[in-house]
């Protein structure tokens, strides 16, 4: 099947390269070439193909390879399916022929897209996902350049965050304010990192205006982040207080709380095994109350009146409309036309009729072709729908020299 171009996602007449945010994209279509490349596929050969785009990459001493030292530092992998890997990154642009020289190189694209790798990966523990927005907003500012979807992403981060910790808070409970508190001091280092980063941006008075006002919305964001602290301690020392005490064991019920979280189901139901000698007894059925439900449904329980039942007297079945009449006519003519129809016939054959009406009642017939439902009843309609003929459609329409009908799908009716 052929593949839908770009232009047509988008209304007719409507210029894709006028979208800002995809003439951004356009402009870094061979980086994102490279991406696709690498991650199109199982997830196998993607695992695969970037082992080896890596290990290429890493030799900093000598960035060129031989075709024989390819096969001598990949000899681990299967020779075809290194091959297979070697051919499509060489075909889609990552890694670059140098005829004269004999060697492999990796491309500009091919450099970019493994850089990008090497810093996600690098974030890959702990919370991975503040961390590398925080780098790559470091980053930017560092080399005067920061992108403002990178600023964007780090505040939509940092109150999503500050909103599972008033989650946390609101649900009064001990074990998710624990939760919660581990978390942020998870992220505490990134946090204290980007605060850094936009003190330095909003000092400096070269920031473009949009890029400034989204460092001061994440200042704010960090700065009810670095208050979340002292707030979780405080709800945690109310917790703390209203704990119950075992006795005088020193233990309370959090610490029972815990311990139960640590055992596996296993031990949980040994726990309890043999605990219970007796089947409970419903010591809530007691004889006064049944008694009184008895008397009750019995005696004072209002009931409905009886009411008549019989069956209703017969009647004639209502008469067919002239209407009705005339469809299941249509019907009977269309079937007569259809099972005449050995290989293929086109659509227009099939459906156009003298009348726009007509036309429009065979072609809503034919959309009920193979319909396992309406084969069931006994009409013609159900004889129509049995016959061995598939309904075939395409996207082009056909203009016709008909009175009531101008334009008709393009399509036809094939035997099966």
């Amino acid at each position: 099947m052929q593949a839908d171009s770009l232009s047509d996602f988008f209304q007719p007449g409507f210029d894709p390269r006028d979208l800002g945010g995809l003439a951004g994209l356009l402009r870094a279509k061979p980086y994102l070439d490279a991406l696709i490349t690498l991650f199109r596929g199982g997830e196998d050969e993607v695992l695969v193909r970037l082992l080896m785009l890596r290990e290429i990459g890493a030799r900093a001493d000598a960035p060129r390879w031989s075709p024989q030292e390819l096969d001598a530092r990949f000899a681990y992998i299967n020779p075809v399916k290194r091959e297979t890997v070697l051919k499509r990154l060489r075909d889609n642009g990552l890694l670059v022929w140098d005829s004269d020289a004999a060697l492999y190189a990796l491309s500009e694209p091919g450099r970019v897209a493994l850089a990008a790798l090497a810093t996600l990966t690098q974030f890959a523990d702990g919370e991975a996902e503040l961390g590398y927005l925080t780098a790559q907003v470091a980053a930017g500012q560092a080399v005067g350049n920061i992108a403002p979807e990178a600023l964007q992403h780090l505040l939509a981060r940092l109150n999503e965050l500050h909103a599972d910790f008033d989650e946390a808070l609101e649900s009064q409970s001990e074990f998710q304010i624990r939760s919660a508190r581990a978390k942020l001091e998870s992220v505490w280092r990134w946090v204290e990192k980007g605060t850094e980063v936009m003190r330095q941006v909003l000092a400096d008075d070269s920031t473009d205006g949009a890029v400034h006002q989204v460092a001061q919305a994440i200042a704010l964001a960090q700065g009810r982040m670095l208050r979340m602290t002292g707030v979780f301690q405080r709800r945690l020392a109310e917790l703390a207080a209203q704990r119950v005490h075992l006795g005088q064991s020193g233990l309370t019920s959090t610490n029972v709380a815990d311990w139960l979280r640590d055992q596996s189901q296993e031990a949980l139901a040994a726990l309890g095994r043999d605990l219970l000698s007796f089947a409970p007894q419903p010591d809530f059925v007691v004889s006064d109350i049944l008694l009184d439900v008895a008397e009750f449904e019995l005696i004072e329980r209002e009931r409905v009146d009886d009411t008549a039942s019989a069956l209703p007297t017969s009647e004639l079945a209502a008469s067919v409309s002239a209407v009705e009449a005339e469809r299941l006519l249509l019907a009977e003519e269309l079937y007569a036309l259809l099972k005449g129809i050995d290989t293929a016939a086109p659509l227009a054959d099939a459906v156009l009729a003298d009348s726009y009406p007509e036309t429009a009642y065979r072609l809503s017939l034919l959309s009920l072709l193979g319909d396992a439902e309406a084969a069931l009843e006994q009409s013609v309609v159900a004889d129509l729908v049995k016959l061995p003929l598939a309904f075939v459609t395409e996207e082009a329409v056909d203009e016709l020299d008909h009175p009531d009908v101008a334009t008709l799908t393009r399509g036809r009716l094939e035997r099966i």
